[in-house]
């Protein structure tokens, strides 16, 4: 297979350069800032363990600096991407630098939370600088729409790298890290610094690297009852699990019996559970006696 020209990526000149033929000034509200070091995204794209034969989805690919990394690796990349000037100018930048594989990629120009198809084959793997604003929720909506997305590895805000990446019992440990859990194994992949970002932030990005578990968790519960409890959990996240779980359950009795069902203390704090246990818990939550009476 040849390799591309060194060039095909983009350096700090070209980011500017193409900002500013698009007028485009990275905005806070997106939380845009665009990766300027081309070492940066090929080493993004080798922790993320891309190869021939993946299908790539990528969210926020701003001025493609990553999409070309991984156009480089991929077999296909799909970029979903909301902004209108930026997803304008990105079928171009890929043809301009990379001609060879112009036909290996795809553009979405949508909300990445209102997306539930891509074109092509199914992706095999979500690789994206996240904007920390929406890291959590749109890493949560892919994991879900599409199951065959097997690797992730997603930049974030280092905060939100340690809240995804917790286990319990930490302090930051809370509904992002169990409900990644409930899909993933979850570990941080590396820190980023600033100096590789246009603008550069005023936080710093880590890695988080999420690989699909090999086959659901084992719960009669569904998705959607398992993260009612978890929400409910953290809500109150200082009240014992029996308080916090007193609205979820109908009253602090009922969410008493339903966390000695599961095997866990009506004392414990929803700090200290796994992602099991929660499940646990749906899966013994008593129906309401007697629905709707006065």
């Amino acid at each position: 297979m040849s390799t591309p020209h060194p060039d095909a990526l983009l350096g700090p000149a070209d980011i500017r350069e193409l900002a500013t033929a698009l007028g485009v000034r990275p905005t806070k509200q997106r939380g845009q800032n665009f990766v300027i070091d081309a070492n940066t995204v090929r080493r993004i794209v080798r922790t993320a363990d891309v190869g021939p034969d993946d299908v790539v989805v990528e969210v926020g690919p701003g001025l493609g600096s990553l999409t070309l990394a991984l156009l480089e690796a991929a077999d296909r990349v799909t970029a979903v991407e909301i902004d209108d000037v930026l997803a304008a100018a990105l079928p171009a930048t890929i043809a301009a630098r990379m001609p060879a594989k112009a036909d290996r990629f795809a553009l979405v120009h949508s909300d990445a939370m209102h997306v539930r198809e891509l074109p092509g084959p199914a992706p095999t793997a979500l690789v994206a600088n996240l904007p920390y604003n929406v890291a959590v929720p749109v890493l949560l909506h892919m994991l879900d729409t599409f199951p065959t997305i097997e690797r992730t590895l997603v930049m974030v805000q280092a905060e939100v790298a340690d809240r995804l990446a917790a286990a319990p019992g930490s302090k930051v440990y809370g509904v992002p890290s169990v409900k990644a859990n409930w899909y993933a194994q979850v570990k941080r992949a590396g820190a980023i610094g600033r100096n590789v970002f246009w603008p550069a932030p005023n936080v710093d990005s880590g890695l988080v690297s999420l690989v699909r578990r090999a086959k659901p968790l084992d719960t009669t519960a569904s998705r959607k009852e398992v993260f009612a409890v978890v929400d409910a959990a953290f809500a109150q996240r200082r009240k014992t699990l029996r308080a916090a779980l007193a609205g979820w359950a109908g009253s602090a009795a009922a969410a008493e019996a339903a966390l000695v069902a599961a095997g866990v203390s009506p004392q414990a704090r929803g700090e200290s559970l796994t992602v099991e246990e929660f499940a646990r818990i749906a899966e013994n939550k008593q129906p309401a006696a007697v629905e709707g009476k006065a």
